[in-house]
């Protein structure tokens, strides 16, 4: 029951997901500006391709970001729905897998 409710969780993030528009940044500054303006936090990753989900359990927003090669950051995907306890991991491969697809 519990990874049923999981699954349903986090296939209500992705249907909310909105495709972020490109925003790219050094990524010590994304970082700073995770922290600052929207509170969030990393939880999941780097994955292998360098993305890393950061999210705010007090507002329930999450940020999908890759870092690349030349130290620049973009977001890859934005949200909201995220709730304390959730399986970052999870959602992260879902994304991953999303995108692939």
């Amino acid at each position: 029951m519990k990874t049923l409710f999981a699954m349903i969780a986090t296939a209500s993030a992705i249907g909310s997901a909105a495709a972020a528009q490109e925003v790219c940044m050094s990524a010590a500054e994304m970082q700073s500006s995770l922290i600052d303006w929207y509170g969030e936090e990393p939880v999941a990753g780097p994955s292998p391709d360098n993305t890393r989900l950061w999210v705010s359990d007090a507002s329930g927003t999450w940020t999908l970001v890759r870092t690349m090669a030349d130290g620049a950051a973009c977001v890859e995907a934005t949200g909201e729905n995220w709730s304390p306890g959730r399986d970052a991991s999870e959602m992260l491969a879902a994304l991953e897998a999303r995108d692939k697809g």
